[in-house]
Parts: C-alpha cells; structure tokens; sequence
C-alpha cells in the first residue's frame, strides 16, 4: 500500500514538472526568455540553398529625424549639416543639462552656456545620440560665444 502512494506521488510530481518545464507543448526546452529554442532554420521556397540565392539584408537606415518646434511656430524639422543658432539658453530637467530653441547643447564651453543667457552655438544635429537628458533633439556644439 505504501509502494502504491509512493508511486502515485512520484507521478503526479512527474507530471507537474513535465507541464512546467514545456508551457507550449511541442517538446522543446524553453529558453531563458520562455521561448521555445529553435533548432532548424525555416525552409526557403529556392531549390538552391547556396548562400547567392539569399537576399542581401539591406543596410541599416537612420533613425527618423524628430521634428522640432519653434517658439511661437510651427513644427520644423531639425537642420542638416553645420548650422548656427542664437536664443536664450533654458535649464533642462535633468542636472546639467541645457537647451536652446528645443535643442539639446551637448559639449561647448559651460561658462558660456549657462541658463538665462543670449548665445550663438555653431555644431551639428545629432538626433541619433543618446543622452541622460530627457528633452530636447541633441546638437553637438563647436563653438559658442555670447551673443
């Protein structure tokens, strides 16, 4: 009788730990995500499996230019290349950080770029970078100087 419950328990164990250990049911170990591992590459409809008959993956792109928004205006993209711009800087939300007509200035000398005053920045728009500030299309300062 007790080889009986030994069994039984050992059973219902095994069956709980299979349930457990494939949550789709198709007999693959799950991964470190919970996604079955994939073991076989999907089939190509070409009877040519050689590497020239599969398509050449296309160049990654850049990312979306953001538009930005002029005081008062409507909304611009940012610009292309070298450019200049003059305003007011402004405080960001995050310490250290500061802006001028939406614009993130990363770099520039910091005694110039301080919040409340009138500067002209020459640089470049960098919309891919990524930055600790959470506002503003970051611009790459190269010079700056009080306006």
């Amino acid at each position: 009788m007790r080889t009986l419950r030994l069994a039984a328990v050992a059973l219902v164990a095994a069956a709980a730990l299979s349930a457990c250990g494939d949550p789709d049911g198709a007999g693959t170990p799950p991964t470190p995500t919970g996604a079955p591992t994939v073991t076989s590459q999907p089939s190509t409809p070409s009877s040519d499996p050689s590497p020239s008959s599969v398509p050449p993956t296309p160049p990654a792109s850049t990312p979306p230019v953001r538009p930005t928004k002029s005081p008062g205006g409507p909304t611009l993209p940012p610009p292309v290349g070298a450019t200049t711009l003059t305003g007011t800087v402004v405080a960001g939300v995050e310490p250290n950080c500061v802006l001028l007509d939406g614009y993130l200035l990363v770099g520039g000398p910091r005694d110039v770029l301080r919040p409340g005053r009138k500067v002209t920045v020459s640089g470049r728009v960098e919309p891919g970078m990524m930055t600790t500030c959470q506002q503003g299309t970051p611009f790459v300062v190269e010079s700056a100087h009080r306006a």
